[in-house]
């Protein structure tokens, strides 16, 4: 996963072209009109169809088509010309990527867990199996330690796997669940479990009164600030993919999302890049 901090002439050139036309109400072209189709298999299903729709409004003619199936392969579909943009969490080499947001990566447990902090070492183990009781960590804790892992049709599996160094995959005991509100059910309702969740989801959790408790990682307490600058270890960009070659509707599209008025919708659920994250790079 590469998210590099320059901004390729190639690309400023592409995006200029697509935005050269400026409407002073919008801050986008007024004449776009057409289809065009996004890919997608993860969790950011319902913020891009909110984005989707909010293009749309703001030019009436376009279509922005979202298809969302776990079998999804989307780097290959928008090489292959299938889709004009894939929403992934992994950069292709052969593909322009840009960082519309971050997802913070949130590890909970129960909230009677007495262990409130962790280093990344000590998750790698946990995750693994190589840490199976709780006891390891802090002498008041009892009990094995049960892993809650998701599938890894997920984006936030590679996210989190990457962001610990993980390379031999989690615990075969662990169990895998698909969506975040399974998870905090099930963390909430076990002494021993543990799990991984979008970091907006769990914080939601937490204010609505949810008996999990947000682990600190290396120190470093989960938050805007932290997962924004890279502090916090834990967290996964969301990429848009697109091929190297101009499209003024898809390039304007990108362009909306990383807008205020696109940003105020990704920020629902994920937080805006920071200056030194909002990378756009193409390849040959």
């Amino acid at each position: 996963m590469k998210t590099g901090p320059a901004i390729s002439t190639g690309l400023i050139l592409a995006l200029g072209a697509s935005l050269a036309v400026v409407s002073a109400t919008t801050g986008f072209a007024e004449e776009l009109r057409g289809l065009m189709t996004v890919a997608g298999h993860g969790p950011e299903r319902p913020v891009i169809e909110t984005l989707a729709r909010a293009f749309e409004k703001a030019h009436p003619g376009t279509v922005v088509d979202v298809k969302w199936n776990r079998n999804f392969h989307t780097a290959a579909m928008v090489k292959s010309g299938t889709f004009d943009l894939a929403v992934t969490g992994m950069d292709d080499p052969e593909l322009t990527a840009t960082t519309v947001a971050w997802d913070g990566i949130a590890v909970i447990v129960n909230f009677s867990n007495p262990v409130k902090e962790v280093t990344t070492q000590q998750l790698r183990d946990l995750f693994s199996g190589a840490i199976g009781s709780w006891a390891v960590l802090d002498e008041q804790a009892s009990g094995s330690v049960e892993v809650i892992r998701r599938p890894d049709d997920r984006n936030i599996t590679a996210g989190f796997e990457e962001s610990l160094g993980i390379t031999d995959g989690l615990s075969e005991s662990a169990q895998s669940l698909r969506d975040d509100q399974k998870v905090l059910s099930r963390v909430s309702g076990r002494l021993g479990a543990i799990g991984y969740l979008s970091l907006g989801s769990a914080l939601e959790a937490v204010k609505f009164g949810t008996p999990v408790r947000i682990l600190i990682v290396n120190g470093v307490e989960p938050g805007e600030p932290t997962v924004r600058n890279g502090r916090y270890k834990l967290r996964r960009p969301v990429l848009f993919l697109a091929g190297a070659r101009p499209d003024p509707l898809r390039d304007a599209f990108v362009a909306f999302a990383l807008s205020p008025e696109g940003q105020r919708i990704i920020s629902r659920q994920y937080y805006r890049p920071g200056d030194e994250s909002v990378a756009q790079h193409s390849r040959p």
